[in-house]
């Protein structure tokens, strides 16, 4: 018996070495790269570290509460029943003199922004997860694919996440990609990937990169965690301030709400836009994500004209309902009239003239 064990032991360990190994999980810094990681002042105790303290779970929750929650507490309309509207442009054709968005669900968009392409986290697999039958995209939400995108000026990869960095998608961009702006320590899953290190522009918090002439991005603080397998914070996790010709944007990736925005505001500000992450949130993980009440406040913070709500609407990675993020976050933003853009998967969206906008997901079970 106790040999039988210790062999199903051995098997289960060397089935999670050969998973880990797969391409899909990328791969750790080593070399430069690694030494660079090592002299970062945000890198501490072997693992990247936030600007404050921030527990993965809050102090008066338990593993054990948030497992029953999943089990029993989960919204009944946690994933959509019904099929997602979506709108589908050509955007091989974009006129190149037009400022637009297209949000592609979750946190994936498009931007054309003063002549150049911009895409921030494509996840366009059906998926946010290691294995395909998990996490799946829900019904609708998945209109374009990577074969429906121009070819990308700047390709923005705020962390390594499933639901951020996805294999699939990323390997079948590749040879539309012309830059890869990153966080610290992701460029290497990308270098794994088949891109070369020419390409990848790969930033600490506060560091800057001059991209092409009046095109400037700076990667600045967020609150949240990294990582693609067991071991965490080997990569940082960041937003980016974009700064255009004509337009300045924050790219927000994921955090939990702390000082962080109204500094970034502060030193940056104003901005045009903000894409800001408001699902996938849990009272358990509020030092992580940001409740969409908060997303509004760090719209404030950071001195945003224009708040673009992201991170719902294609995953369920938390137990509320699928639509409570965009129905919170839009009754907070008009009640302290802050101005807010929330299209349908797949619509173009004109930046300098964004009109009156549908909330399209009501009456959608």
């Amino acid at each position: 018996m106790m040999y039988s064990i210790l062999i199903l032991l051995v098997l289960i360990a060397v089935a999670t070495v050969v998973i880990l190994n797969q391409a899909n999980f990328g791969k750790t810094a080593t070399g430069e790269r690694l030494e660079r990681i090592r002299r970062s002042s945000n890198f501490k105790d072997g693992s990247f570290q936030n600007e404050h303290k921030t527990p993965v779970m809050a102090e008066d929750v338990n593993i054990f509460s948030v497992l029953v929650e999943g089990l029993f507490n989960r919204s009944k309309r946690n994933t959509p029943k019904d099929i997602l509207p979506s709108k589908k442009v050509n955007l091989l054709t974009l006129d190149l003199g037009t400022d637009v968005l297209v949000w592609f669900g979750h946190s994936s968009y498009l931007m054309q922004i003063d002549g150049k392409k911009i895409l921030v986290d494509p996840v366009m697999s059906g998926h946010a997860s290691p294995f395909s039958f998990t996490v799946k995209s829900f019904s609708g939400s998945d209109v374009y694919s990577p074969d429906d995108l121009p070819e990308i000026d700047y390709l923005f990869i705020t962390h390594d996440h499933w639901d951020h960095l996805d294999y699939q998608t990323v390997l079948k961009l590749k040879p539309k990609v012309g830059k890869v702006i990153t966080s610290l320590g992701t460029g290497a899953h990308l270098e794994r990937w088949g891109f070369t290190p020419e390409q990848i522009v790969e930033k600490d918090w506060n560091e800057s990169a001059v991209l092409d002439f009046g095109f400037v991005i700076t990667a600045t603080p967020g609150r949240h965690f990294s990582g693609r397998g067991f071991k965490r914070n080997q990569a940082i996790w960041a937003s980016f301030v974009l700064q255009t010709p004509t337009k300045k944007i924050f790219v927000g990736g994921d955090s939990g709400y702390d000082t962080h925005f109204a500094k970034i505001g502060a030193e940056h500000g104003p901005f045009d836009l903000a894409l800001l992450e408001c699902g996938q949130y849990n009272k358990a993980w509020k030092y992580i994500h940001l409740m969409p009440e908060e997303t509004v406040q760090a719209a404030i913070d950071l001195k945003a004209k224009t708040l673009v709500p992201v991170h719902w609407a294609k995953f369920a990675l938390a137990y509320h309902a699928w639509d409570e993020p965009i129905a919170r976050v839009t009754k907070e933003a008009h009640r302290l009239n802050i101005p807010i853009l929330h299209p349908m998967i797949g619509e173009l969206v004109d930046l300098n003239d964004s009109g009156v906008q549908a909330e399209w997901w009501k009456g959608i079970n």
